[in-house]
């Protein structure tokens, strides 16, 4: 009789287990690209132009491709480059990096090297000092490799 009452006891507790895991996968759902974007960026929105995102239009490997970033702006004490986000809207985490820089940096420029799941576009979006935003979109085509 003890072992019938162990093995439903431990039947019980794994069926508790799966079922109070339930929620800590809704909770790791991941947010899409342009949804986080919205969430940094809120109402104000964020302006095409100043922020350069150099991507191969091509990568041969999405595996390792290859990207840098430039803003165009000025790293003075009071008006500078704040941080730089940068997402893949098709990959199954779609934040790749966050870089934070202070006018020490002198210029807002970064360069790396990431995973792509697919063919998809990838963004990038500079907050300045005075709380405005810069972005650029580049579309990436992949062709072997990946991450998905």
């Amino acid at each position: 009789m003890q072992r019938r009452e162990f093995l439903k006891n431990m039947s019980i507790m794994a069926s508790l287990a799966l079922v109070s895991m339930s929620p800590l996968r809704a909770l790791a759902a991941e947010l899409s690209a342009e949804e986080q974007i919205t969430k940094i960026v809120g109402a104000k929105g964020a302006k095409a132009g100043a922020a350069n995102l150099v991507a191969p239009a091509i990568a041969e490997n999405g595996l390792v491709v290859p990207r840098k970033v430039e803003v165009n702006h000025p790293m003075g004490e009071g008006n500078y480059v704040k941080s730089i986000h940068l997402y893949a809207a098709g990959n199954p985490t779609p934040k790749i990096v966050t870089v934070n820089l202070t006018p020490a940096n002198g210029k807002a420029y970064f360069s790396t090297r990431t995973k792509l799941a697919k063919s998809q576009d990838v963004f990038v979006v500079a907050e300045l000092s005075n709380g405005t935003f810069l972005k650029d979109v580049k579309n990436v085509k992949v062709t072997i490799g990946g991450c998905g």
